[in-house]
């Protein structure tokens, strides 16, 4: 249960018939998960575009009148949570340029954007009020209006973005989509069974609408859909290092990344944990959702009785009323309710996937122990967090990372006011996907930034005494 906010979402769709928007609907349905602060979806019938967007979930900012206003056969959707910058509709995707009949929506984050910022200056455009998101749109639409078409513009301004970035782009003949050259963000594509080309941050959102699975996007791959098919461009060479916390956290347990299961691969953390962590426990209990298949990999290892201790509300969601830290104790106990009968009396080892402040996860300690536990073993399916994320993940500045505040695993053990407390290992972790490290952006846990922070690497500190083990 980290406080960490989630990386955004984005979903695609080419084809030919007039219902683009609706399988769009319900891609970004499946992909609430990545951001709960606003949605929007843009359409074309090649002649206009249609856009609409507002704060709140999927299913609160559409209805029936929207879709039927969302014509055409192509269209582009966002679920978005705040990275950096402020939160609000004039923030919410997808981007419109509306003389170019561009609509882009991004996933990712970029905190390097000079050279963006450069270019549109010597096109007359300020930058001061614009998101990063908002200078992609800008400056792909400069050689849009000079004559070249969006593919073409994206390759030209491809060089300028550095950072972070699944993008998809839409004008009124194609859709394109993009990853950078370091493949941190995930991005798939499919096809439904007529023909129309798909893309989506994680294939879990192809399952809903019978969108078969083809392949992911590579790094630095641009593919383009139009009424001629797909074609592909090898934009600027590529190295796959998908960042890891897609498997420990952000993705559904549903969907595959690099071929690999999340829901396996996080069993796989579970029986890690089990090989480093020896007990005697009573009960494994996980903390709903992301720690479920840990426990269950850890509980089938070790032998310890699964068991599901605590009850997750589910009808609470994250809204764009943002809780101030002096109530996240309240939010908290809201979304999780533990069941007596199952804790009372017992040695239990609570199964979750990262501590980042610690706030909430010390709450949940004094709520199980509350409920009557006799001991309480905390296991994390994932080594400390002592980095902050610059790609697209909304993490803490480092000064209130626990792990950078306490020092060590005690010190960290006695904030969170539990009887034992341990870390899956860096080795253990890698070992668990069945990839090799170098597939990987770990920065969280390593301080190894492979996309260049700019001046924000003055505001990292390198913490030896967190230094992975592999």
């Amino acid at each position: 249960m980290p406080d960490l906010g989630e990386k955004c979402g984005v979903f695609g769709i080419y084809g030919k018939h007039n219902d683009a928007s609706r399988t769009t609907f319900f891609g970004l349905y499946a992909l609430q998960h990545r951001g709960q602060e606003s949605s929007g979806i843009a359409s074309t019938d090649g002649e206009r575009v249609f856009v609409h967007k507002s704060m709140g979930l999927v299913p609160q900012v559409f209805d029936e009148a929207h879709m039927e206003l969302l014509k055409g056969h192509s269209a582009v959707g966002h679920n978005r949570y705040t990275t950096f910058g402020s939160s609000g509709i004039e923030q919410a995707h997808p981007i419109v340029i509306e003389d170019v009949g561009l609509s882009l929506v991004h996933n990712g984050n970029i905190p390097v954007t000079k050279k963006l910022e450069s270019f549109l200056a010597s096109n007359q455009i300020d930058t001061k009020t614009l998101s990063d998101s908002q200078m992609i749109a800008e400056a792909v639409a400069v050689p849009m209006r000079q004559g070249r078409t969006l593919p073409e513009a994206l390759q030209e301004v491809f060089p300028l973005i550095t950072g972070a970035f699944s993008l998809l782009l839409m004008d009124k003949q194609q859709l394109v989509a993009v990853r950078d050259s370091h493949g941190i963000r995930p991005l798939s594509m499919g096809k439904t069974d007529d023909g129309a080309v798909v893309f989506a941050s994680e294939t879990c959102a192809f399952h809903p609408t019978g969108i078969t699975y083809v392949r992911d996007i590579l790094p630095g791959e641009m593919v383009v859909a139009d009424k001629n098919g797909t074609r592909s461009v090898q934009i600027q060479s590529g190295k796959e290092q998908l960042d890891i916390f897609e498997f420990v956290y952000f993705s559904r347990p549903d969907s595959v990344l690099l071929g690999k299961s999340v829901y396996e691969v996080r069993k796989n953390f579970g029986i890690e944990l089990a090989k480093e962590f020896v007990s005697t426990a009573d009960v494994v209990i996980p903390v709903p959702e992301t720690s479920i298949p840990v426990a269950i990999g850890y509980a089938k290892a070790s032998g310890i009785p699964f068991e599901m201790g605590l009850i997750k509300n589910r009808y609470i969601h994250r809204t764009f009323i943002q809780p101030q830290q002096n109530t996240r104790e309240q939010s908290a106990k809201m979304k999780l309710t533990p069941i007596p009968e199952v804790i009372r009396n017992k040695h239990i080892i609570i199964v979750d996937d990262s501590i980042v402040r610690g706030t909430t996860s010390r709450t949940l300690i004094s709520m199980l122990y509350g409920a009557g536990a006799k001991k309480i073993t905390m296991l994390i399916s994932s080594p400390p967090v002592a980095y902050p994320d610059f790609y697209g993940i909304d993490t803490p500045k480092q000064k209130d990372l626990l792990a950078y505040q306490e020092k060590s695993v005690e010190g960290m053990r006695t904030f969170l006011g539990v009887d034992e407390l341990y870390f899956l290992s860096y080795a253990g972790l890698i070992r668990s996907t069945g990839l090799p490290e170098s597939s990987f952006c770990t920065s969280c846990f390593t301080g190894n930034y492979p996309i260049d922070i700019g001046e924000l690497s003055n505001t990292v500190h390198t913490l030896p005494h967190w230094k992975p083990k592999t």
